[in-house]
């Protein structure tokens, strides 16, 4: 998952740097992709099973507002088709090992 998260940080990083309009949706897309990698590096170390849920959530919601940046950036033209689709089945994939993650977790503190 940290894998994949960094790749998604990374390739809207390149994307970013590529887009020469829309500055404020380039500005947050940089900041949830980031975020999404961000927090999983630090659900790594967590200090408690519910911190490491809360650092999987925020990741979780982050790639969703990464996605929906992405869906702005594809309805201005900023972006074309390929790349979206490309980004958009990163962020599902991603969003998918997260609910999972969170499932297993929120088990385990509740089962003490």
């Amino acid at each position: 998952m940290l894998n994949y998260s960094e790749e998604l940080a990374s390739k809207c990083e390149a994307l970013c740097k590529s887009i020469k309009s829309n500055a404020n949706a380039v500005f947050q897309l940089r900041k949830s992709s980031s975020s999404v990698f961000a927090n999983i590096a630090e659900a790594q170390y967590p200090q408690s099973l519910p911190d490491m849920l809360s650092k999987f959530k925020i990741a979780r919601k982050e790639c969703v507002e990464t996605e929906s940046w992405l869906k702005m950036l594809l309805n201005t033209s900023a972006i074309d088709e390929q790349t979206f689709k490309t980004l958009r089945n990163l962020c599902g994939r991603i969003q998918r090992m997260l609910t999972s993650s969170c499932v297993t977790i929120e088990k385990k503190i509740n089962n003490g």
